[in-house]
């Protein structure tokens, strides 16, 4: 394929540990790799990022700093202090898709100098990003001939996640980004139900993407004293919820190590007085080493896997590790399955799909061939 220009915008890059940063970090090496020319608008962190400037050799530009003032609370907050800057961190969220939405502007400002690319990639969440897109590009500054809104979920049609919708008028803001977008990318074509029928036809799916080769888990003979298994992400108390897993494992009264690297404890607190040394609350690790880490559990657990509302890129994480995995929904567990896996029979593990899409190589591929 001929060489393209290519402009990608995305709040988060290398080296921050989220499935946004690694779609967007394993994106830009694999089409510098191919020898396209890529220029990245992200929020810069020099020390990091640089040494990927020089060794894949693209272009990288500022988004700026975030100035929104933070009201997450932090250590040492009095209960007053701690309860309003909650609420207040909620109410501004809800009414403003407050701090993300300062994002909007800072997109809109950097691209009106932009112009020439083949292609315009724009990376959510957060969907700020796409919205200041929306805003810059026009008929007279159409920036690229295509640009391509890619989303690991709608922003108006995922509400599960949360006790709160989001508020009516956000939905013109999403259908603007979607009326101007040329294409709508996705990591799951099953996903679309989720979006504004009148769009669902400007939509592809794309798979999350990993060199395979760069992150495959070393052989690593497992022999746990105890059945030891974890889970890596995020909780979510409405369709990731660990709980019914949990209350069960406490009625068998079995001997076993739970670990769970993850920044959402509160659904796993209530727990830990009942298990104990049992289970287990880490904080996240860079992927590459968790990797390695997973490698030498007996298995793996994934929790309420819906592919209408997700496409994990955690599972491809799981497959790199080499283990079985103990695939739950959210509701009450399978006694018979989870017995299987404590006893080491993984018989009724989770079946993976073929995992070609998943190559950087197949989904820089499947990007390329949506340029005009």
């Amino acid at each position: 394929m001929e060489k393209k220009k290519i402009l990608i915008v995305s709040r988060s890059f290398h080296p921050e540990n989220s499935p946004r940063s690694f779609r967007t970090t394993e994106l830009v090496k694999e089409l510098c790799r191919q020898g396209h020319d890529v220029t990245l608008y992200t929020i810069q962190n020099s020390e990091h990022q640089l040494p990927l400037v020089k060794q894949f050799g693209f272009t990288l530009k500022d988004l700026g700093k975030m100035r929104s003032p933070s009201f997450s609370p932090v250590k040492g907050d009095g209960r007053i202090s701690f309860l309003f800057k909650r609420v207040m961190k909620r109410v501004l969220l809800m009414l403003f898709e407050y701090p993300d939405i300062e994002l909007m502007f800072k997109v809109k400002r950097v691209l009106k100098n932009e112009s020439g690319y083949d292609m315009l990639i724009s990376v959510a969440v957060p969907h700020p990003v796409h919205w200041g897109v929306a805003w810059a590009r026009t008929k007279e500054h159409p920036i690229a001939k295509t640009w391509v809104g890619d989303c690991g979920d709608a922003y108006m049609g995922v509400i599960k996640h949360d006790s709160f919708e989001k508020f009516f008028y956000f939905k013109y803001l999403e259908k603007w980004f979607c009326r101007k977008a040329d294409v709508i990318t996705i990591p799951h074509i099953q996903m679309q139900v989720n979006y504004y029928p009148e769009f669902r036809h400007k939509i592809v799916e794309i798979s999350q993407g990993f060199k395979f080769d760069e992150v495959q888990a070393t052989n690593v003979e497992v022999k746990n004293p105890v059945p030891t298994f974890a889970f890596a992400g995020g909780f979510i108390r409405t369709t990731r919820n660990p709980g019914p897993l949990l209350d069960y494992l406490v009625s068998t009264g079995r001997d076993f190590k739970f670990i769970a690297y993850t920044r959402t404890t509160d659904l796993l607190q209530p727990y830990k007085e009942k298990l104990g040394d049992k289970l287990e609350i880490r904080d996240y690790l860079p992927r590459e080493k968790l990797i390695q880490v997973m490698a030498g559990m007996d298995f793996l657990v994934n929790i309420g896997f819906d592919p209408a509302q997700q496409a994990p890129s955690k599972l491809i994480d799981y497959y790199l590790s080499g283990r079985p995995i103990l695939s739950l929904s959210t509701n009450q567990p399978d006694p018979k399955i989870v017995d299987e896996f404590l006893n080491g029979n993984y018989t009724n593990g989770f079946k993976y799909p073929s995992m070609d899409r998943f190559k950087i190589e197949n989904v820089t591929a499947a990007f390329l061939q949506l340029c005009r």
